[in-house]
Order: C-alpha cells, then sequence, then structure tokens
C-alpha cells in the first residue's frame, strides 16, 4: 500500500501532503490522492472537480475563494515550482487572518491541503509551471472572488518582486480584506 506523510501546518485544518512516488529506469509513479489514507489521516475529502493551471514564470495568482459554500483543496505541482501560500479566513478560527507558505514543485512531490474557508494563492518560479487542483465541494461562479495579494492587513512577503510578477486583470481588481469583512458582515445577516 502507498504511504503519504501527513504535517500538519500552523494554521488549523491544513496540512503538507508528501504524496506516494516511486521510480525506476521506466520512469516514475506519484499518487496524488487516496480517499481511505486521507480519511485515516483526519481529512474527510470528496473530489467534485479537477482541473490544471499552466502559468509563466513570476506570475502571482490569487488570493481566491468563494464566498458562500467554499471549496476545499488539494494543489500539488507537476511540472515546475511555486511558492504556494494559503490564508486562514474563518472569523473563529484560532489562526484567523494568518497566512503560511510552503514550496510545491514537481521534485517534492508534495501536495497541500487547504481547508474550506481558506485563500489559496501562489508565485510561478518556472515557466510552464503547471498546478493540479482536486476540489471538494461545488463550483460557484457567483461567489468567486478574492483578496489582493499584497494587502497589507495580511502582510504577505512574496518572493518575486512586485515590479517583475504578472497578474490577471481580475486578481488586481480583488478586493481588500477590509472591503472581505465589510462583506461578510452583510451576506451573514
Amino acid at each position: 500500500m502507498a504511504r503519504f506523510e501527513f504535517k500538519k501546518l500552523e494554521l488549523e485544518g491544513a496540512y503538507l501532503i508528501n504524496n506516494f512516488f516511486s521510480e525506476d529506469n521506466r520512469g516514475s509513479f506519484t499518487k496524488c490522492f487516496e480517499k481511505d489514507i486521507y480519511e485515516n489521516a483526519g481529512i474527510k475529502f470528496e473530489l467534485n472537480e479537477t482541473f490544471l493551471s499552466v502559468s509563466a514564470k513570476d506570475v502571482i495568482r490569487g488570493l481566491h475563494f468563494q464566498l458562500r459554500a467554499p471549496q476545499a483543496k488539494l494543489v500539488c505541482v507537476v511540472k515546475g515550482s511555486v511558492w504556494d501560500v494559503i490564508v486562514d479566513l474563518r472569523p473563529k478560527s484560532s489562526t484567523y487572518k494568518k497566512w503560511v507558505s510552503v514550496e510545491l514543485s514537481a521534485g517534492n512531490h508534495n501536495a497541500l491541503y487547504v481547508p474550506r474557508g481558506f485563500a489559496h494563492g501562489f508565485a510561478s518560479f518556472e515557466d510552464e509551471t503547471t498546478m493540479l487542483y482536486q476540489c471538494d465541494g461545488s463550483y460557484d461562479k457567483e461567489t468567486d472572488t478574492g483578496i489582493m495579494f499584497n494587502d497589507t492587513e495580511i502582510g504577505i512577503t512574496w518572493p518575486i518582486d512586485e515590479s517583475a510578477a504578472i497578474h490577471s486583470k481580475r486578481d488586481m481588481h480583488l478586493m481588500s480584506f477590509d472591503e472581505y469583512e465589510k462583506r461578510m458582515i452583510e451576506i451573514n445577516r
């Protein structure tokens, strides 16, 4: 049976996972998910959707999430490398508004478990970096949004110079953390 290693991160409910990996003269094999093994580690995950993103070097994506019915995510890199970051947006959590980062790469075979209620983003270190997303929960286009990557209240120190970073138009118009909190108050009334 394939063995995974699960490391709890500083943010409540988040894990860095070393995926099963083997290689020989034919090539390599990586297992990214096995439901029973995850459940034995305390992670209940029901796969709803899978997709890939491909990024150029110095791209910063995020910080993305859904306001209603947030998804849990498993993310890993199948080509290239990223500096991956998550932010706890759960107001009742002991790690609310805190962030943590990990390096994910095709070479280290790690995955990041992003619990529901977290924002997610990353900075790409290489051209054609390809990330695999596996999501638990339905995609809700209507409330798919985010917080600016450089929000001063969150205070993420990105490893890419902001003037060299590449962003989507959408990501450059995301809300601030203050706007997020006000929006959540309105939603929860």
